[in-house]
C-alpha cells in the first residue's frame, strides 16, 4: 500500500514539474509526466533480428529463435524523434500496413515504420541491418577481396605403388615339379643371382640329353640349335655352358633370380607341380616407388609433366618428398571421374611402402593479375553463387558473383566484385537466409 502511494506521488511531482517546465520555457510539451513515467515502467521486448517481432513479456523470437531484448520507450523516442515515419505495421503480420496509427486485426497496436529502417532494396536484394551485439554473437567475420597471383595448387590423395618396371614375375617355360624351394614365405628379400628353387622338368632334362649328343656329333649347326632350344626353355647361357664343360645332364634345374628384391608373392609350395601358366612368385624392388595421384575432372587441365609435387604421410608428420609428375593416363576413372597422375619417387630406405595413403600437392603455376577472395566466403546455390557484402554500419547485402578456378583457401572472383570490397566469411548464411525472407515478403508487397 505504501509503495503504491509513493508511485502515485512520483508521478504526480513529475506532472507537476513537466507542467512548470512548459509554462517557464513557453514549448508545448507533447506528453504528460504521467506518460513519460509509464514508459520507463513499461519496457518492451523486441527480436535483434526481426524488429516486428514485440512482446510485452522476456522470451525467444518464434521466427529466429534468439533472445529478445529489452527496449524501453524512452530509448526509442529518443532515437526515433528526428525520423520520418513511413507507415503503420501490425507486429504479427508485415502486410499489414496503414498510414496512421491504429490497432491490428489482432488488436494490437501498430507500431512505426522509420525512414532509416526501411530496407533499401539493391540489385542483387534487400540490405539486413543487424546490432552490433548481434554480429558479435553469430561471430560474423569478414575479409577483403584482393588483387593478385593465384597459384594453382592441386591438392589430393594419392597411393604408393610398385614401380612397375622394377617388378619381374617368376614362371617356367615348361611344366614341372618344383624341388627344394629356397623361399618360405612372402616378404623374404632376395638378391640378384640367388638360388630360388629347383625343378625337376622331363622336357629340359631330354633338351639338356640331346645338347650333350650334339656335342659329340661334331655338327656345329645342330649344336647351335640344341643350344637354342635350352636356351627357349629357361636355362641360362652359364647353365648350358657348365653343361657343356661337364657334360653331365643334371635331373633338376636351379632357377635364380635376375634382380634385387622382396618377394609379394609366393604361389608356390615345395613339391608343387606347375605349369608355364603358372606364378611361381613375383620380386618387386622398392628402392623407387610410383605415387599415384587423383586429380578431380575440374582441375584435369593444371597437370603437366615435369611439375614439380610434394608428399606427405601421416604416420610421418613433419616429413615431405619432392619428386616430379612423370606421366599422365589419358583417360579418366568412369566412377570417381577423376584423372589419374603418376609420380616418381626414389625410396632408398623404403619409408614409402606400397598401399599407403598420403596427401600429394602438385604445384601448376600462378594465374597473374586475378581478384582472389576466401573460398569459404562463397555461397553456393543450385543455380547461382553469391556472397554477403559487408556494407557497414551493421549492413549487409547479398550479391550475385562468378568464380573461377579455386586454389587451397582461395577462390577467383570473374565478376560482382571490385578489389577492396569487404565480404562475411562467417555467418552469412544466417545473414543471407534473412535477406531471402525479406525479398521474399517485398515481391509479395508489391
Amino acid at each position: 500500500m505504501k509503495k503504491s502511494f509513493n508511485i502515485v506521488v512520483a508521478m504526480i511531482v513529475m506532472l507537476a514539474l513537466g507542467w512548470f517546465i512548459s509554462q517557464k520555457t513557453g514549448e508545448t510539451v507533447n506528453e504528460n509526466a504521467l506518460q513519460h513515467a509509464e514508459k520507463h515502467l513499461n519496457p518492451k521486448y523486441v527480436c535483434p533480428m526481426h524488429p516486428q517481432i514485440i512482446r510485452d513479456e522476456e522470451g525467444s523470437c518464434p521466427i529466429c529463435g534468439m533472445d529478445l531484448v529489452a527496449v524501453k520507450a524512452e530509448e526509442k523516442e529518443s532515437v526515433n524523434k528526428d525520423k520520418k515515419i513511413l507507415y503503420w505495421v501490425a507486429p504479427m503480420d508485415a502486410n499489414y500496413r496503414r498510414d496512421a496509427p491504429g490497432k491490428s486485426p489482432m488488436g494490437m497496436d501498430l507500431i512505426p515504420v522509420y525512414e532509416e529502417s526501411e530496407d533499401k532494396n539493391t540489385d542483387d536484394g534487400p540490405v539486413v541491418k543487424i546490432s552490433p551485439a548481434v554480429i558479435n554473437n553469430m561471430g560474423v567475420r569478414t575479409a577483403t577481396v584482393e588483387r593478385g597471383p593465384l597459384w594453382r595448387r592441386i591438392d589430393t590423395v594419392a597411393s604408393v605403388d610398385y614401380d612397375e618396371s622394377k617388378v619381374s614375375h617368376i614362371h617356367l617355360r615348361t611344366d614341372g615339379w618344383i624341388e627344394n624351394l629356397n623361399v618360405r614365405s612372402e616378404g623374404e628379400r632376395i638378391k640378384k643371382g640367388d638360388r630360388l628353387f629347383n625343378v625337376y622338368s622331363p622336357t629340359l632334362v631330354n633338351a639338356m640329353e640331346e645338347y650333350v649328343q650334339s656335342l659329340t656329333s661334331n655338327n656345329r649347326r645342330l649344336v647351335n640349335a640344341s643350344r637354342d632350344r635350352l636356351g627357349s626353355l629357361g636355362i641360362s647361357n652359364q647353365q648350358i655352358d657348365v653343361l657343356e664343360k661337364n657334360r653331365k645332364v643334371p635331373q633338376t634345374v636351379s632357377i635364380y633370380a635376375q634382380q634385387d628384391g622382396v618377394v609379394v608373392s609366393l604361389m608356390v609350395r615345395e613339391g608343387m607341380y606347375v605349369k608355364p601358366d603358372t606364378e611361381i612368385m613375383r620380386l618387386a624392388d622398392l628402392s623407387r616407388v610410383w605415387i599415384l595421384a587423383e586429380v578431380f575432372e575440374t582441375q584435369a587441365d593444371w597437370v603437366e609433366l615435369g611439375q614439380s609435387a610434394d608428399v606427405s604421410l601421416s604416420y610421418l608428420p613433419g616429413r615431405q618428398w619432392e619428386g616430379k609428375v612423370e606421366y599422365i593416363y589419358p583417360t579418366l576413372d568412369a566412377k570417381t571421374r577423376t584423372l589419374k597422375v603418376r609420380l616418381q619417387f626414389d625410396n632408398p630406405d623404403e619409408a614409402l611402402k606400397p598401399n599407403m595413403y598420403g596427401h600429394v600437392s602438385i604445384y601448376g603455376g600462378a594465374k597473374k593479375d586475378v581478384l582472389i577472395m576466401p573460398r569459404e566466403a562463397l555461397i553456393r546455390t543450385g543455380h547461382e553463387q553469391r556472397v554477403i557484402m559487408n556494407l557497414g554500419n551493421g549492413r549487409f547485402v547479398p550479391r550475385n558473383v562468378k568464380a573461377g578456378i579455386e586454389s587451397g583457401d582461395w577462390i577467383e572472383v570473374i565478376e560482382g566484385l571490385n578489389e577492396a570490397d569487404t565480404v562475411v566469411v562467417s555467418g552469412q548464411f544466417l545473414i543471407d537466409s534473412e535477406a531471402s525472407l525479406k525479398a521474399s515478403l517485398i515481391r509479395m508487397q508489391e
